[in-house]
């Protein structure tokens, strides 16, 4: 009988901290505050390894709107965002706004995810630091899918924790468009 209850409290615990954590996963989103936009070097200054195995430096796309956003196969949310970030960053890139994708995947499972969905944008595998530079930007859970928008000076405009539709992501990027 103690090992029937032991079963449920276990249960009724894991339920209630995946239940707190999705809820916090939808709800952490926003602009960061007005006039004291978070500094997005930490991103800028990150090299990554790209699908291809080639070294590529998130700092070429500086003098754009960057959108970064962390990700991984096996993370439901992160799939369904990525078929839409594609399709606005084929709207947006003549704009001056360049996606990236930083999947905290090995590289064989992005390929992979790359062969079926064929992502308009580059993904780089997020390994060493990219974890702690999503942090220093906002991703204080360290948790996916997380979303960093820089604008063209290189400051963090926006961030989001959780899928980000594609009406709120256009929103933000015309907001940053729109600042320039």
């Amino acid at each position: 009988m103690i090992a029937l209850k032991q079963k449920i409290l276990i249960a009724a615990v894991a339920l209630a901290a995946g239940s707190a954590g999705l809820v916090l996963s939808q709800s952490r989103s926003g602009a960061v505050r007005a006039g004291t936009p978070a500094d997005g070097t930490p991103l800028l200054d990150l090299t990554l390894i790209d699908v291809d195995g080639r070294k590529q430096g998130v700092a070429q796309w500086r003098g754009k709107v960057l959108v970064a956003n962390f990700w991984a196969t096996w993370c439901a949310p992160c799939r369904e965002e990525m078929p839409e970030f594609s399709r606005v960053s084929e709207q947006y890139a003549g704009k001056g706004v360049q996606f990236v994708g930083i999947g905290i995947d090995t590289v064989d499972n992005l390929r992979k995810f790359n062969n079926e969905i064929q992502v308009a944008y580059p993904l780089l595998i997020g390994e060493g630091n990219a974890m702690q530079a999503s942090a220093a930007v906002g991703n204080n859970l360290m948790a996916l899918p997380f979303t960093a928008i820089l604008n063209r000076a290189g400051k963090v405009i926006q961030v989001k924790l959780g899928k980000m539709d594609e009406a709120d992501l256009k929103r933000a990027l015309d907001r940053a468009l729109g600042a320039d």
